[in-house]
């Protein structure tokens, strides 16, 4: 399980660094209208540049199960994250294929989360569980944040599934995050970047910094 995840890699250049800052996972955007898409072609390129002990997930909306098994097995992928609308049964299509759920929360309350938990057969349950800020109409790096206090109370919801938290992360406010919702990772994208897609070193460095001195080491 990785502890420290930068999300929307469009580059070569930003993966190795966040690689050499001392992130332990690097996710690419296959959503077509995320401004941080990435071709197959350069996902191949970016994922060939890293380090072996680097994580590389990929993130899908609402794709067909047959076209993220071949992209995951023609990448090498780690796990695949899904932030669309995907159900139960979505899962269990990807066979054994590592899976990381992400929830766009509309409300503090993880009932939601639970709920779809209950519908998933034991053999097909995520490998982990992400959340996210809802915001109508996207599906993440959107730059607002979670209740994270109350996220911390409802941890039992999760049947004991590691925790992955996004969500308007930054370098200033990753450490009270880590302290409040207990997450057992944490993810960022639009949080450490210059523009869309492009991330910042400086923020880059500075987030990781603070997520380990808060413990994700």
């Amino acid at each position: 399980m990785f502890r420290i995840k930068i999300c929307g890699i469009t580059t070569v250049e930003d993966a190795l660094f966040a690689a050499a800052a001392g992130a332990d996972a690097i996710g690419l955007n296959f959503c077509d209208k995320s401004p941080r898409y990435v071709s197959a072609e350069r996902a191949k390129e970016i994922c060939n540049s890293l380090p072996a002990g680097v994580v590389r997930v990929g993130v899908f909306v609402n794709s067909l199960p047959k076209g993220i098994i071949a992209t995951a097995n023609r990448l090498g992928l780690s796990a695949v994250q899904l932030h669309g609308d995907e159900g139960p049964d979505f899962l269990a299509a990807l066979g054994k294929l590592p899976v990381i759920k992400a929830f766009r929360c509309k409300e503090s309350t993880l009932d939601s989360v639970t709920a779809f938990l209950s519908l998933c057969e034991e053999s097909c349950l995520p490998s982990s569980i992400l959340l996210d800020a809802h915001a109508p109409g996207q599906y993440g790096g959107t730059g607002q944040v979670l209740d994270w206090s109350t996220l911390g109370k409802e941890r039992n919801k999760l049947l004991g599934l590691p925790l992955i938290l996004a969500g308007g992360l930054t370098a200033q406010n990753v450490a009270l995050a880590i302290q409040l919702a207990r997450p057992d990772a944490v993810d960022t994208a639009s949080g450490v970047e210059s523009s869309p897609g492009r991330k910042d070193p400086g923020q880059v460095q500075a987030f990781i910094t603070a997520a380990k001195l808060a413990g994700l080491e």
